[in-house]
């Protein structure tokens, strides 16, 4: 075999090894615990959480799998990461705003929480303790069996949501909490106090949020009459009928939604239908 034979071999030996390397970088495999991403609005505060989500596949997972006592990423592949735009409180702590991974200690009957200020790290392998944010105690509680670990927020309000971690037949919940309620009742009033003699829709906007957010006191009701003696129309008339119906008075909440249907104009024809169903119920007797 001469030279130029032998090189020519040779250069396609190392084409054919690195035409197969590259198509093994090419090809993209799924990972066996698929990312995930929780998104949600807490009233005004954004929370995400990114995470990976193991399969049980037979195996028991909560003191076996997962040993108990010992720091898990909650999840698989990087660390559990959550987010929170405004400050919280988790279980009533306070946690400002930022970034955190998520780890977690299980335990048979209490698991520690775990916000970690190093958010962007693989697994748990190089947790630092020094670098906790907060940390907080739940307790786990049966629940029908899921296949694949999974957060989700079972229940959410204007001020809180609950956060759950679910795998196998054990779930652990925590409390997020925003203080949205009186965050924005400060805005509120400050708009208030500084709203134009003749703005009518700030002190409506505000007695209403008072009013569905169940505010204590006379808020809701004393911003709806500055509301009305501003200009008074179908929109604030309305809301003062809902609020008249929801202290139980269904007769003069009549009264006062046919005063309000009293002043709609052709533009009004979807408000003055809601209305008048909502006239109906009352004379039905419901609220």
């Amino acid at each position: 075999m001469n030279f130029r034979t032998r090189s020519v071999l040779v250069f396609a030996l190392v084409a054919t090894v690195a035409g197969g390397l590259a198509a093994q970088q090419a090809v993209k495999l799924p990972r066996a615990s698929q990312h995930a991403v929780l998104t949600q609005t807490i009233g005004l505060t954004d929370m995400t959480i990114v995470y990976s989500r193991p399969g049980a596949k037979s195996r028991k997972v909560f003191g076996e799998l997962v040993p108990f006592g010992q720091v898990w990423r909650t999840g698989a592949n990087e660390a559990t990461t959550i987010n929170f735009s405004e400050p919280v409180t988790i279980n009533g702590q306070k946690l400002a705003a930022g970034s955190y991974s998520l780890h977690t200690i299980p335990g048979a009957d209490s698991w520690t929480l775990i916000f970690n200020s190093v958010d962007k790290q693989w697994g748990s392998f190089t947790y630092d303790q020094t670098k906790d944010a907060l940390r907080v105690q739940a307790k786990p509680t049966t629940a029908p069996f899921t296949e694949w670990f999974t957060v989700e927020v079972p229940s959410l309000s204007t001020d809180q949501a609950t956060v759950a971690l679910r795998w196998e037949t054990t779930q652990v919940a925590f409390v997020v909490g925003t203080d949205t309620t009186n965050s924005v009742l400060a805005n509120l009033r400050a708009a208030i106090a500084t709203a134009t003699p003749d703005d009518w829709r700030t002190t409506m906007r505000a007695a209403q949020f008072a009013f569905e957010n169940k505010v204590a006191g006379d808020s809701a009701a004393g911003w709806l009459e500055q509301s009305i003696k501003t200009n008074e129309n179908i929109n604030n008339l309305y809301l003062k009928a809902r609020m008249t119906a929801a202290a139980g008075h269904r007769g003069e909440a009549i009264r006062i939604a046919q005063q309000a249907i009293g002043k709609a104009t052709d533009k009004d024809k979807d408000e003055v239908a809601e209305i008048q169903k909502n006239i109906d119920r009352w004379k039905a007797g419901k609220q």
